[in-house]
């Protein structure tokens, strides 16, 4: 484990403090969202030092917590999106808790929500109320079609961006259907986004003394990572196919399999790696052909390209490929299962899996901050700690008795 993360702290008791203070410490964030986009750009400020709270229903937690597998009755998938996260428990739509919060938002600089529009604003906790309790707080609103449009009030998932974007209908075989990826593409695009939003945002507020709010649609950030397809098609009429693992922009670009069954990932993206690659499985006067020239020429003679570079990558072994493309200065990839991922050296070597102390499971393996900082480093400080584990530390710090705290569970707001 980094020597920037600390263990958890056992039991209910808060998390310890980190060894060192992160970039992003001193910045408070309230997360109110669920699956998985706003939460996820919460877990993404607080590796980087944002002490953030993680406000859940007394009696229906964030669905995540019961995603996936779990051991012993403990989800995992949250132990990962829940991680450097203290957590609480109101209920928002309770006079006590509604009130509650607006506590906790004078104090912070950021909420996260992904409710229904109009949610917050029927309990009293609009952008009006947020920013008349606190009028530098960034209200960041992550929704599956943002707060206006005809589409604003329906249930919006990741899945049905990663449909609506065009994606599903440029992935898959042509003569297949329609593919949509088998994890949350979508929506983890937007949390990335949807931490680069509030940051912007804080860095306004810097400027004008004030906090805004930040709409942010889920159908919005996967189209812009599609590419230039609105231009294409706005210019030249292009509908982009479905072309299976092989690319409309330039060729050899496929999976190939080695003498041994491996797959391989072959890309050729510069004109340079695409001429080393064809003299490296013996086919140097394809290189000289006109086509050859331009991605979109070698994309043109995929078929031909594939077959120079698929059947050498069949006579060798998958190991005897990796070298030869090393050698060569070429681009080459396994196809990576997580086992793979786990064992690899280059992952151990930037730490990208890392081990965390758990109280409830002990150490687990989890993915690493996004990116190193040489002076103000992230760090994971706990995964994902048990539900409501922090309610009664956190508002005490707003002053709240336990006089305080026992009406608020008789009204049922915590």
């Amino acid at each position: 484990m980094s020597e920037t993360r600390s263990p958890a702290a056992g039991g209910t008791p808060g998390p310890e403090a980190p060894p060192s203070p992160g970039p992003l410490d001193g910045l408070r964030v309230l997360d109110l969202a669920t699956l998985f986009a706003g939460p996820l750009a919460a877990t993404l400020l607080g590796d980087f030092g944002a002490e953030v709270i993680k406000v859940e229903h007394p009696r229906r937690p964030d669905p995540s917590r019961g995603h996936g597998p779990s051991k012993d009755g403990v989800g995992l998938w949250w132990k990962l999106l829940g991680r450097n996260k203290r957590t609480i428990t109101l209920d928002l739509s309770t006079p006590g808790g509604r009130d509650t919060l607006l506590g906790l938002a004078a104090t912070a600089d950021v909420v996260i929500e992904n409710f229904r529009p109009g949610t917050l604003e029927k309990w009293g906790l609009g952008w009006a109320e947020l920013s008349a309790a606190n009028p530098r707080l960034v209200l960041a609103r992550v929704t599956g079609f943002g707060q206006t449009g005809p589409y604003a009030r329906r249930p919006g998932f990741g899945t049905l961006a990663e449909a609506m974007s065009g994606f599903a209908a440029i992935t898959g075989e042509p003569d297949g259907p329609p593919t949509l990826p088998p994890f949350g593409l979508a929506d983890s695009i937007a949390a990335l986004t949807a931490a680069y939003a509030v940051m912007t945002a804080l860095a306004g507020r810097d400027r004008t003394g004030r906090g805004q709010v930040v709409d942010l649609a889920i159908i919005e950030p996967i189209l812009t990572v599609l590419g230039p397809h609105p231009l294409w098609y706005d210019q030249l009429g292009y509908v982009q196919p479905r072309t299976g693992n092989r690319s409309t922009n330039n060729a050899p670009r496929n999976t190939y399999r080695s003498a041994d069954g491996r797959w391989l990932a072959v890309s050729t993206s510069a004109q340079s790696v695409a001429e080393r690659v064809v003299h490296l499985v013996g086919r140097p006067e394809l290189a000289a052909e006109p086509w050859f020239a331009t991605g979109s020429g070698r994309a043109a003679h995929a078929a031909l390209l594939d077959e120079a570079v698929g059947g050498w990558i069949a006579r060798h072994k998958a190991d005897e490929v990796v070298s030869a493309f090393e050698e060569a200065e070429a681009a080459v990839a396994p196809v990576y299962d997580v086992r793979d991922v786990m064992a690899d050296p280059q992952y151990a070597a930037l730490d990208t899996v890392t081990e965390v102390d758990d109280p409830e499971l002990g150490p687990l393996r989890m993915q690493n901050v996004l990116f190193r900082l040489s002076e103000t480093p992230g760090g994971i400080r706990w995964a994902g700690r048990p539900h409501g584990a922090d309610t009664d530390a956190v508002l005490a710090g707003l002053g709240l008795s336990e006089g305080d705290l026992a009406r608020l569970r008789e009204e049922g707001a915590l």
